[in-house]
């Protein structure tokens, strides 16, 4: 089994983690970045769950409904008894066209399929990271959970099952259709299967309205429409922030420290996965983007940080939960996340690349299109002042700091797609600022970054250790991929960095030791290397092998092993999914089909 068979539902405001046998194993409230209220992936004893027990010769099986964030989990015995748990988290207009309803709650709706199936329930909430001890209060309509001491912050439990069978585990036998809500809220209307099953057809119809808005395609269609479901589901409503990752704490490798919190918004990943929207039709997760970036710049002197809050936070400091075991054991269980103080230049170029996709795809009104030319501006003014600087670099390397090639590469880009904006607004005196400097940038790259000894480009100006992120000079238009220096960068890079199949991000040391797993993102970039130039089969070849390593339902995290082709780390990852839409579009032909449309 892999290690990482989980799948996810969320509404844009939080999101639970449910394992292959229909356990919520990580679910924070009320929101993606709240301390857990069920924890079992990080702490199998004492974390929290809800689990639905069915006796050993059940069959379990999983899979998304189709087109949608809706999950079913299906249990069948071999005398047919059978039932399938819905999971979902409401999400859907109302009847003003700007809001969507997405409180903090799940449901598990229990559908009787087939005979009398039997069941008990494990429902053990443990708020607060499970730090603390719990305690339940019944009432008529439902049991409020809330940590000794603290009664006001609380969840609520309502089912259409008898409270004491669930608490106690007793046996239940289904006989009709019954259902759960963990609610963040108590209810201020009645719960009953009529309400479930009106919150269920509003979700699966939003769902369904959202799949068919976006672009069809040739092949792959179905890996495409899983995986920007998945960044749709990451990207934050309130503020239009997107996360790298929903969990924390998902080691690269089984034992490992690399253990981080990745419940925040990268400015890199998001602006990746907003560009990788914008590319399949989605205009509505690019506009509040832009609005999040908009609003961390309280004045124009302002600067940028790498990563920040869902809620526009800057500070968000990194401690260790010592009294959780970690996933599969793998100690420490980080919360927040010291990267946030690094200086990584390299995150402008991206961040400017999705807003000049922004200026080329949308319309905005006048007061829009001049406060995002005044970040524009204020990027411009940061890369020409810092990038002649060593900075942390794209892998955020902690304790060091490197003249990195592909963060020299990225302020090229930077200061490219300023001065395309700046064309395109007419403003003349920045475009032709602008593009003096990327020269000079450029000029600098190709001096300093190609070493002939290796004969490719280099991780940084002063080693000769080579990097996979070199193989997105290609995709931002620093280097041409029939470049005779860029085909002799990706096979460089293939044969040093490629082991036993996959791709390391780097091999050479770093402040944790020597990277022990493969970076999925990585891999859908050689793929890219490799098709861009020339060598077409191959890359088809390694782009299905990588999709055979997805997990049962077609989802990524951030690493595999190496040995097992297992899935590590945090899950499931946005850099990987957008590198897969990416990817996948490179073999693949848009569908027309402004003439019907699909079920």
């Amino acid at each position: 089994m892999k290690n990482l068979n989980y799948s996810v539902v969320g509404n844009c405001r939080t999101a639970a983690i449910i394992s292959e046998r229909g356990s919520v194993d990580w679910f924070c409230l009320p929101d993606f970045d709240s301390p857990s209220a069920f924890g079992k992936i990080l702490d199998e004893e004492k974390g929290g769950s809800i689990e639905i027990i069915v006796p050993p010769d059940y069959t379990i099986s999983q899979q998304y409904l189709a087109h949608t964030n809706v999950l079913v989990t299906t249990y069948e015995s071999p005398q047919q008894d059978s039932f399938d748990v819905i999971d979902f988290m409401p999400r859907y207009r109302t009847g003003d066209e700007s809001y969507y309803y997405t409180p903090a709650e799940l449901y598990r709706m229990i559908k009787l399929t087939g005979g009398h199936p039997k069941f008990k329930v494990v429902y053990n909430p443990r708020l607060n990271y499970a730090d603390g001890n719990i305690v339940n209060k019944y009432g008529p309509k439902f049991i409020k959970t809330c940590l000794e001491g603290n009664i006001e912050n609380a969840i609520y439990l309502y089912s259409s099952l008898d409270f004491t069978s669930i608490m106690k585990n007793r046996e239940i036998e289904l006989t009709k259709n019954e259902f759960m809500l963990v609610s963040y809220n108590q209810k201020v209307i009645d719960i009953d299967m009529e309400r479930v099953y009106l919150e269920y057809s509003r979700t699966k119809l939003y769902w369904l309205n959202w799949s068919n808005r976006s672009k069809k395609y040739s092949l792959f269609d179905d890996y495409i429409e899983r995986s920007m479901l998945i960044l749709k589901l990451m990207s934050y409503q309130p503020t239009g922030a997107v996360l790298a990752a929903i969990t924390t704490s998902i080691p690269e490798v089984i034992g490992g420290v690399r253990n981080w919190d990745y419940r925040y918004c990268w400015l890199r990943d998001a602006s990746m996965s907003i560009e990788t929207l914008i590319q399949i039709g989605h205009s509505g997760a690019a506009k509040r983007f832009m609005k999040f970036i908009t609003n961390i710049l309280h004045s124009k002197s302002d600067s940028f940080q790498i990563m920040y809050g869902i809620h526009y936070e800057r500070n968000i400091d990194e401690k260790e939960l010592n009294h959780l075991k970690g996933f599969k054991g793998s100690r420490p269980v980080r919360i927040g996340n010291a990267a946030f103080c690094q200086k990584q230049n390299d995150v402008y170029g991206y961040l400017m690349n999705v807003i000049y996709q922004y200026y080329r795809y949308f319309s905005g009104t006048l007061d829009e299109i001049e406060d995002l030319f005044e970040v524009v501006k204020h990027i411009g003014r940061i890369v020409l002042k810092e990038w002649r600087n060593p900075d942390s670099g794209i892998w955020e390397i902690r304790n060091k700091k490197e003249h990195f090639v592909s963060s020299k590469v990225m302020c090229w880009v930077a200061l490219d797609r300023a001065a395309k904006i700046s064309e395109m607004l007419h403003n003349e005196h920045y475009s032709k600022r602008y593009r003096e400097e990327a020269k000079v940038i450029k000029q600098d790259v190709l001096e300093h970054g190609w070493k002939d000894e290796i004969q490719s480009f280099s991780q940084t100006y002063s080693n000769l250790d080579l990097d996979s992120s070199l193989l997105l000079m290609e995709k931002y238009g620093f280097i041409s991929g029939d470049d005779p220096k860029y085909k002799k960068t990706v096979d460089a890079v293939y044969s040093n960095l490629n082991y036993k199949g996959l791709m390391f991000r780097y091999n050479n040391h770093d402040d944790f030791g020597k990277p022990k797993s493969a970076f999925t993102i990585c891999n859908f970039w050689m793929v890219r290397g490799l098709f861009v130039t020339g060598r077409q089969d191959e890359a088809l070849e390694m782009f299905k092998r990588l999709l055979s390593y997805s997990n049962h339902v077609k989802l990524f995290s951030e690493d595999l092993d190496f040995d097992t082709k297992q899935q590590m780390g945090n899950f499931p990852q946005a850099y990987s999914h957008l590198a897969l839409i990416d990817t996948a579009m490179l073999f693949s032909k848009e569908i027309k089909i402004s003439k019907f449309i699909r079920p």
